[in-house]
């Protein structure tokens, strides 16, 4: 029989009512087994779930329950528009959507009820509701139902999860991944962490993607640690929480360290984990400072989940995200003998493809069958990693010279007056292209900026241009959208 993969909720004692914790609402993992195991009793035998994947407990029990049931699960934003939400729902072949109360208004169809959905399982009860316009039925998740769970666990090579990635053309696509993916990378990051189930793991971050849900609530399932997801990552909210691991992002990390007085609160953690996007080095610089604690950087893409980390008991350096987890190996494919190049991977955590893509799974793969992230690498001789950007847009050729975004990036944000900074390649007609920066910042001018980069960096690397902003543009995990930055 397969083992657990949510080990914590089917093993004995170690249980407290305060368990897990969504916006100030808890149970215990009893309880949330129970409401997750009536919830799989209804589902049972469908195909596909969707789940709208609020900051609710409700959002926690379906993506349990799918997990118990054997039911792919795919977490759908809450905040997607229609046109989104229904490529999601009918590209995945979702037969159902869980939702919560306070589910917003369906966009047609009438409710039903029914004695059976899928084979198995039993009625869908009064939480059924109205079909979404992709005519996906949405049955709402009641945390007060109790059911009992016997069934087998799944096959660890079954998908669990199916998540949507954007890419840069085309819809969204559905990467697979399978329960053992999922096992393996939870596993590697407790070794890499030291996380146990002594832990109390603190988040805010949305629940669609790998860092919120994967690790921030799979990871406290299977690690038996305590979860407090305090609805909004905000200052105020993690100073509270009196966690020992917390996660973040860098905007998220940003805002703790300009509230000093909420930063301070967090000198009683264990590890301050950053992801999703390259932590600035005055934000990594501000929290060691104000919290006593030099932060955890880590690399990972939907496609492979977390791959490289640096750990709780190795040294943490301002750029760098680590060495490799446990099965994973990396190599850089660099051009012309540079030291740079686009980083491949291999490993247990790999997803399974695209959904009824084909031809995009087999681009994403080298002939010797090695992921191809797009993203820009170098490795240090002593294996630690360094992420410089995308391929596609972070890789800046410019009078013969190959400029990784992300450093000049860094040596802006290192000035007094800039907050943000996102720095693109532009064509230039003599260089091939030239490095154009578009900041947020005060009292500052162009050419203060351009003269500061050329001091800290080789000339060649400073910006030809600088854009003053309001803001930058960024998605949900506060990631910079290089792409929707206005034309010179």
């Amino acid at each position: 029989m397969a083992a657990p993969l949510l080990t914590s909720l089917t093993e004995p004692g170690g249980d407290r009512p305060d368990a897990i914790s969504v916006a100030g609402r808890a149970c215990s993992r009893e309880d949330l087994l129970g409401a997750a195991g009536a919830v799989a009793a209804r589902i049972a035998g469908a195909p596909v779930v969707a789940v709208r994947a609020t900051p609710t407990l409700e959002t926690v029990t379906a993506v349990v329950a799918g997990l118990l049931a054997g039911v792919p699960v795919v977490p759908v934003p809450p905040d997607s528009g229609p046109v989104e939400r229904d490529h999601i729902l009918r590209d995945s072949g979702a037969a159902l959507l869980l939702d919560g109360p306070g589910a917003p208004a369906a966009t047609g169809g009438a409710a039903t009820t029914g004695a059976g959905v899928f084979g198995t399982g039993a009625g869908l009860g009064t939480g059924a509701g109205a079909e979404t316009g992709a005519g996906v039925e949405t049955v709402l998740v009641d945390l007060r139902e109790r059911g009992t769970w016997t069934e087998a666990e799944p096959e660890p090579a079954s998908t669990a999860l199916i998540l949507y990635t954007s890419g840069t053309t085309g819809a969204p696509k559905g990467a697979l991944i399978s329960r053992q993916a999922v096992a393996a990378g939870l596993d590697a990051l407790a070794d890499a962490w030291a996380w146990t189930a002594e832990d109390t793991l603190v988040h805010g971050l949305p629940l669609f993607h790998v860092h919120g849900l994967v690790l921030g609530v799979l990871g406290a399932l299977r690690t038996g640690s305590r979860l407090v997801h305090t609805g909004r990552p905000t200052p105020e909210a993690y100073a509270a929480a009196g966690g020992s691991l917390y996660f973040g992002v860098p905007t998220v990390w940003g805002r703790v360290v300009r509230d000093q007085t909420a930063a301070r609160e967090l000198s009683g953690a264990r590890l301050l984990v950053s992801g999703s996007a390259p932590l600035p080095a005055p934000v990594f610089r501000d929290l060691a400072r104000l919290t006593g604690q030099r932060p955890v950087e880590r690399y990972g893409m939907t496609e492979t989940l977390i791959t490289v980390s640096a750990r709780a008991d190795g040294e943490r350096r301002p750029g760098y995200v680590g060495t490799p987890l446990s099965g994973v190996r990396t190599r850089v494919v660099a051009e012309d003998g540079a030291d740079i190049g686009e980083l491949e991977v291999s490993g247990p955590t790999l997803f399974d493809g695209y959904l009824n893509r084909p031809e995009a799974t087999a681009g994403a793969y080298t002939a010797d069958g090695w992921f191809r992230t797009g993203d820009i690498a170098a490795i240090e001789d002593d294996g630690s990693h360094r992420i410089v950007g995308r391929a596609s847009i972070d890789m800046i050729k410019s009078g013969g010279y190959r400029i990784g975004a992300g450093e000049v990036e860094n040596a802006l944000l290192d000035h007094p007056a800039v907050r943000e900074a996102a720095v693109v390649g532009a064509p230039h007609e003599d260089l091939g292209q030239e490095i154009v920066a578009y900041v947020v910042a005060d009292g500052v001018t162009e050419r203060e900026l351009t003269d500061f980069v050329a001091g800290q960096l080789s000339v060649h690397k400073r910006p030809r241009k600088v854009r003053f902003l309001a803001e930058l543009p960024r998605n949900a995990m506060g990631k910079p959208q290089k792409k929707l930055l206005p034309p010179l």
